[in-house]
């Protein structure tokens, strides 16, 4: 048999691979149009920031020891331009000889990744802007920082490309501007967990304008100036622009091949695209969201390795179908670590997925041990069985491992309930007796069960205040630090020799700093005869930083930028 893969990296280097260890005899062609056969694309970002010193570090695999290990035949610098499904060849332009070729296939795995999406903004085509999608992108961004010592730098886009960015040139001490188009940063967020980064951000002084887009930069000889929607011009050394990605399916539209409803190449649960002899993996497909059910595009490496095994072993003939991808992600934004499975609230809204929501923070670990670290989890889950459907966790350390959890939950099919009897690793510099996946656990079941009556942060807007009282049940030095308008102030300890100072005949709303004095207060008073009561979900520390003005603009003078005054690399900051 004879397979030809079209692209390397995560997907066809992967399908190649397992192609080799199920099938010894097999002639394997793969064929990448790049310079590089397998390469640490997750990794760029940190070559830039010179987290990785070293260039060859990014080289996962070369064309010489894909050889020679797995007898393939790895041929870079060759571009399939066409495939004739008739005579089931591929039309191949090799690039370095610069001459036209073709070979017969067997079977076809297509995996051509995605490309950079680069609006047609006047501007954008200067040598001062950038995408980064390749080693040659990431080359070419660090030849700049390192040759130019550029001192400011906008980035266009505030997904995982973009913020990574963000992190590594600020570590080369350069003035950070971030303008996104949606109100928030990192789309897989929820606005009140977004709203925990914009402060953290805020921190770090990096400026971002967000519901904002660049209109047009124009180049002068000392700067350039980006112009936004809102009429401001921001001078800078160099823009990047990180928006986003899309499907490349130039080669599946040529050749005939269906594309699906979101532009991705569409494959069926074996992953066979509409040729029964081609299949096609990684970011240029259209997948099955694991919670919804509906085709969606998730570029994500450990998806598309999987999908490269799954091809390989149906080529095999070994059937296997990919159930789908949840979306399971984590990304580092300078100390804090955000990460995310599942689909979060917006999505379940236009996929009409009922849904329920609770918020916990919790300590990294035990707080009588020394550095605990604040660890904010949401979490989606079923109305009615409990089922998870989604978690986003905010912190700093501790993160990976409980979004794994959370992660491995779901693909199980397991509800909030199984997240209270989780037998977790315990011991003080790790956890706590509870850890908080165990305490996202109860809370959710405690609302499912009835248990305990919660509103949500956003609800508070809504209420009727003349019918309505607040009672923040913290600490008195808390309350005079913030508290919510027209609260007033038992502290939990107290709440039973004040409780006639609460009208029985009011909606009564509770609040502490992160719910759980809240439960306590809400248990007393529905025991003392108070119906209508309700405790605030995540308590002042979902409230407060979501109702904060989200932006950061208009925080430097590119005149007066000075590289020394930002913070430098591995600071650390968790207030």
């Amino acid at each position: 048999m004879k397979i030809v893969v079209v692209g390397g990296v995560a997907g066809g280097a992967s399908a190649a691979a397992r192609l080799r260890r199920l099938d010894e005899n097999a002639e394997i062609i793969v064929l990448e149009r790049g310079e590089y056969i397998s390469f640490a694309n997750c990794g760029l970002p940190y070559y830039i920031g010179e987290v990785i010193k070293k260039r060859d570090n990014l080289v996962v695999q070369s064309p010489e020891n894909m050889k020679e290990r797995f007898n393939l035949d790895v041929r870079v610098l060759n571009e399939v331009k066409n495939i004739d499904t008739e005579k089931k060849q591929v039309e191949i332009y090799d690039i370095k000889n610069k001459k036209n070729y073709r070979e017969s296939y067997d079977k076809l795995i297509l995996s051509p990744g995605a490309v950079p999406i680069k609006p047609p903004i006047k501007g954008f085509d200067a040598p001062n802007v950038f995408t980064l999608r390749d080693i040659p992108d990431t080359l070419a961004i660090k030849n700049f920082v390192d040759e130019h010592n550029p001192k400011s730098a906008v980035v266009v886009g505030a997904g995982f490309i973009g913020m990574e960015l963000v992190e590594n040139l600020h570590r080369r001490g350069i003035a950070i501007t971030i303008v996104e188009l949606a109100e928030q940063v990192l789309a897989p967020l929820d606005q009140e967990m977004a709203s925990l980064i914009h402060q953290y951000l805020k921190e770090k002084k990096v400026e971002f304008y967000l519901n904002d887009e660049v209109k047009e930069v124009k180049h002068q000889k000392e700067f350039s100036l980006v112009k936004l929607g809102n009429g401001r011009e921001i001078k800078t050394d160099m823009v990047s622009i990180g928006i986003g990605v899309r499907p490349e399916v130039t080669l599946a539209k040529k050749s005939g091949l269906e594309i699906g409803k979101r532009s991705g190449i569409k494959v069926d649960r074996f992953l066979k695209t509409s040729n029964p002899d081609i299949y096609a993996v990684g970011d240029a497909i259209e997948v099955v969201d694991y919670i919804n059910g509906n085709p969606t595009l998730i570029p994500l490496a450990g998806p598309a390795n999987k999908q490269g095994r799954i091809a390989a072993n149906n080529i095999c003939g070994i059937p296997e179908e990919y159930e789908g991808t949840q979306g399971t992600s984590i990304l580092k934004v300078f100390d804090m670590t955000v990460a995310a499975t599942g689909n979060n609230e917006k999505l379940l809204k236009r996929c009409n997925v009922p849904y329920e929501k609770s918020f916990t923070h919790s300590s990294s670990h035990a707080g009588y041990y020394p550095e605990a670290l604040p660890l904010s989890i949401k979490l989606l889950f079923s109305p009615d069985s409990g089922k998870i459907l989604g978690a986003q966790i905010v912190g700093y350390d501790g993160v990976d491992k409980r979004i794994d959890v959370i992660s491995t939950a779901i693909r199980a099919g397991m509800t909030v309930y199984d997240l209270e009897k989780l037998e977790l690793a315990y011991a003080p510099p790790y956890s706590s007796a509870k850890d908080p996946v165990n305490m996202a656990g109860y809370v959710a079941s405690n609302i499912l069960k009835a248990d305990h009556a919660i509103i949500h942060w956003n609800k508070l807007k809504k209420i009727n205040k003349e019918k309505t009282i607040l009672v923040d049940v913290r600490h008195p030095y808390e309350f005079k630090r913030g508290t919510i308008e027209g609260a007033i102030n038992i502290p939990v300890d107290d709440l039973r020799n004040r409780i006639n100072e609460i009208p029985k005949d009011k909606n009564v709303i509770i609040f502490c700093k992160q719910g759980l004095r809240g439960y306590i207060a809400y248990k007393i008073l529905k025991q003392k005869g108070f119906e209508n009561i309700k405790n605030l979900s995540g308590g002042y520390l979902t409230y407060f930083p979501a109702i904060q003005k989200q932006s950061n603009i208009g925080i430097f003078d590119y005149e007066k930028i000075d590289k020394e005054d930002f913070i430098k690399p591995n600071e650390h900051s968790a207030s």
